[in-house]
């Protein structure tokens, strides 16, 4: 093994979320501020995963006051506390970018189980 595949090796989590493109999930991001820590909640809809290994990563989606907001986490960082599912989306593709254009109810996912 190479000692670039032994870093990334020690370094992924052990418990890492299972969750996929579609889910609603509240991402518990740690913030430092200063000599303080906090832990902030992100909710919105997982749009993509990509990478693989230590190296992945996903991006969570949310409309916040009529403006959509996103941001991407590695899967695998330490600052990422922990990651909910809220419910679990039906879709049938890899990434979700078609909802970037989409507002309000029109950019909701169904929910798996419902027809």
């Amino acid at each position: 093994m190479s000692i670039i595949s032994e870093i990334e090796a020690s370094q992924i989590k052990e418990n890492a979320p299972q969750f996929n493109v579609g889910d609603t999930v509240r991402v518990y991001n740690r913030i430092t501020e200063g000599n303080r820590e906090r832990v902030q909640v992100f909710e919105g809809t997982v749009l993509k995963i990509q990478g693989g290994g230590a190296r992945t990563t996903f991006t969570v989606r949310k409309e916040s006051s009529g403006i959509g907001v996103e941001k991407t986490w590695p899967l695998h960082s330490p600052n990422v506390e922990k990651v909910e599912v809220v419910r679990k989306g039906k879709v049938r593709r890899a990434k979700l970018n078609y909802l970037r254009s989409l507002s309000g109810k029109k950019a909701k996912v169904r929910e798996k189980g419902q027809m």
